[in-house]
């Protein structure tokens, strides 16, 4: 009983301070103490108690109150710090300040008349001698994260009855866990499990302000709360960012019992080891050199990745498949990972594709063909990247498998059906991609691709159909009028392909109903991640030499490339469970508007690289339909036989250069992981609802 008159002693505050337009007092210490009773126990209670269209009249009509109320919760801060937060009451209040606040600042952020807020001084101080409002709070929160009974385990060296000054507590002997910079695992408590993760819920809540800016002003406006944390002017910058990596890198969930256990029964180190591991992935993403290079013995500003740096560790797990192309883009780049797909694959990993037998060079392409043969909409600006890795990594492929061989073929046959060549402007970049990793395999690894050699033979037709496409008007509008969706169909391909799922796997699942969903940027085109460089630079004399060729070999790609680029910067991104709006639906009606024109076919298709592939086929298809009419042969092994011994030295074109394309950060690339990570946060970050029902504008969210 008593603890419910307490919540409607709390709400009846609430309610007087919304209701009254007139300034209350901020020297009123009863009225203002019942925002951090220590009676009001829990996160839920603060977030029931007050509603989100309570906090916006508060801000429109009693300005004041609102600002009086978070000059007092970071005050309360303060003075717990101040007094090193030793008693129960304490503890209670500073947690009720922190959920309090936790509660505000979104609907604070999402207004833009309050920007600058928290980045003045107290009222009632000189300028000069002030701390802006953040760096109270992020100094508050800074200390108390390393408050001994409230946060940390005490040390008691010192003695029994001496209680450290947190203002001037050594915190890297209060490091959270063991591992990196601290080898002692101290004690754990679940309580203090619980108090850091209400303390670092509040220090995300402040770096969230990010949401509220719209994409276009990530790379101009950095976030001033992760950068004063992260810098020098933060004294525990070290203990707490190895704190944060020792904790995430040390949790077990296999160990500690199955994910979401806290959930089912209480546990307190998971709900910890999520928030402080969205905390790193924050503060790590934030730099202020906007990728500049530093001199050498020069210290970025922002310390956490500074931190990182030392470690010599890659850390390179972020999350689903967009990041995990990302990657296979970047090592694509490097020759070894070509060189070692050549492996063979013996993994029994359940995955949603095909059984096979070979390397994983063939899980590679089986793979990718499954992602782009889905149909999914959202997948589609992936299609250039897919293929990019693949050419980068094609003149190192020494057998490919049937499977293999016989998937890249589905995929030009796809991809070359002239309705999906006419239907936008950069789709012919695909085939152009495609008849790059045919020739660097025919060109460099010949010998051992005998299935493909093979495969090419068998859908022939496919090269020719695309050496003679019709480029006049009236084809195009017929193959245009036939088309049934904008999107490749998962099997345009006649042939059907029997395919067994690998033991275990089961297709993915849609999104459950009621759920909610996050929009994303569009991914950067292929153009703007990657920088085209040579994979055996030569000498400076010879360098000119080979720019020129692989200059000439380019011309197809990049010129046309930047022809169409201009012609549509921004790809369409499909409305899916993560799309953008505005950007998306403006780029459907740009493609809706766009026409190709015989100009338009003719330039991109007189500069097919069909020469090396059309040189196979004049050479060894009279020759296998020659052994197969003399030998009576009808088995494909023999002819694979055939293949096998046979040569092409001295009949195919010079061997251009390898060109590889390497990955290349950018403000794109950096804006679309920006706006995917602060979704994932926001969506993962439902119990409390901090973000939810607030105006965030980074990315869109949708009710499925």
């Amino acid at each position: 009983m008593g603890n419910a008159d307490t919540k409607l002693n709390f709400r009846k505050a609430v309610v007087q301070l919304t209701s009254k337009t007139q300034v209350i007092d901020s020297s009123d210490d009863i009225f203002w103490d019942q925002f951090w009773s220590e009676n009001v126990t829990n996160v839920q209670d603060i977030f029931t108690l007050i509603p989100a269209p309570e906090i916006r009249i508060l801000r429109e009509e009693a300005p004041s109150n609102l600002a009086t109320l978070c000059y007092k919760a970071v005050e309360k801060l303060v003075k717990a710090v101040d007094n090193s937060c030793r008693t129960q009451r304490e503890h209670q209040t500073v947690l009720n300040c922190c959920r309090l606040l936790t509660r505000l600042l979104p609907y604070i952020f999402e207004d833009p008349d309050w920007k600058g807020f928290f980045w003045s001084s107290l009222p009632g101080k000189d300028d000069d001698e002030s701390l802006p409002l953040a760096h109270s709070l992020l100094n508050a929160i800074s200390d108390l994260l390393f408050c001994p009974d409230f946060t940390v385990a005490a040390n008691r060296k010192s003695g029994p009855d001496k209680v450290d000054e947190l203002q001037s507590i050594d915190s890297c002997e209060y490091i959270w866990e063991a591992g990196v910079g601290f080898a002692y695992s101290p004690p754990r408590y679940p309580i203090l499990d619980s108090n850091r993760t209400e303390l670092l819920k509040l220090l995300l809540t402040c770096f969230s302000e990010t949401m509220y800016n719209p994409p276009m002003d990530l790379s101009i406006t950095p976030n001033k709360w992760i950068q004063h944390l992260t810098s020098s002017e933060n004294r525990h910058a070290l203990p707490m960012f190895t704190s944060l990596l020792n904790t995430v890198c040390a949790y077990d969930p296999v160990g500690y019992g199955v994910p979401y256990n806290h959930l089912l029964f209480t546990d307190s180190l998971e709900p910890l080891v999520d928030v402080a591991l969205q905390i790193l992935i924050v503060t790590l993403d934030h730099d202020t050199t906007g990728g500049a290079p530093l001199e050498e013995g020069a210290v970025g500003d922002n310390l956490f990745i500074n931190y990182l740096s030392r470690i010599h560790r890659d850390e390179a797990r972020v999350g689903l498949m967009h990041i995990g192309v990302f990657i296979l883009l970047l090592l694509s780049g490097e020759r070894n990972f070509g060189v070692r797909l050549n492996k063979p694959y013996t993994a029994t990993v359940p995955m949603d594709i095909p059984v096979f037998t070979g390397t994983h060079a063939d899980l590679l392409v089986t793979v990718f063909h499954k992602i782009i043969t889905t149909g999914h909409q959202r997948l589609q600006p992936l299609f250039d990247c897919l293929l990019t890795i693949l050419v980068n990594v094609s003149p190192y492929l020494k057998t490919l498998s049937m499977v293999a061989s016989t998937k890249l073929l589905h995929l030009l046959e796809a991809f070359s059906t002239p309705w999906f060549l006419f239907s936008a402007p950069t789709n012919h970049h695909l085939v152009f991609f495609l008849l790059e990793i045919f020739n660097n395999i025919i060109q460099y690894q010949f010998d051992g691709n005998s299935n493909l050699v093979y495969t090419i033979i068998r859908k022939r037709q496919v090269f020719h159909a695309l050496a003679n496409l019709p480029s006049d008007c009236n084809t195009i509008a017929k193959s245009l009028s036939k088309r049934q969706r904008r999107h490749m169909p998962a099997s345009t391909s006649n042939e059907n392909v029997s395919e067994t799922a690998m033991e275990g796997s089961h297709p993915a699942q849609p999104a459950e109903p009621g759920t909610l969903k996050a929009s994303l940027l569009e991914t950067p085109g292929i153009e703007k991640m990657t920088e085209k460089e040579s994979a055996h630079p030569l000498s400076p004399s010879a360098s000119v030499d080979i720019g020129k060729s692989i200059g000439n070999r380019s011309e197809s790609k990049t010129d046309i490339a930047e022809e169409s680029m201009n012609a549509t910067k921004n790809s369409v991104v499909p409305k899916g469970g993560i799309r953008v709006a505005e950007q998306a639906n403006a780029n459907v009606d740009n493609m809706n508007q766009w026409v190709p024109s015989s100009e338009w076919v003719w330039q991109w298709k007189s500069k097919l690289p069909l020469q090396t592939i059309m040189r196979l086929l004049q050479v060894l298809v009279p020759q296998v339909e020659k052994i197969c009419i003399d030998k009576g042969l009808t088995d494909e092994s023999e002819i694979l036989k055939f293949l096998q011994h046979g040569t092409l030295v001295g009949l195919l074109p010079v061997p251009h250069p390898i060109l590889i394309r390497r990955y290349q950060a950018n403000a794109g690339t950096t804006a679309w992981f920006r706006t995917y990570m602060w979704g994932v946060i926001y969506l993962r970050n439902v119990e409390p609802p901090i973000w939810y029902d607030t105006d965030v504008k980074l990315f869109e969210i949708q009710r499925v």
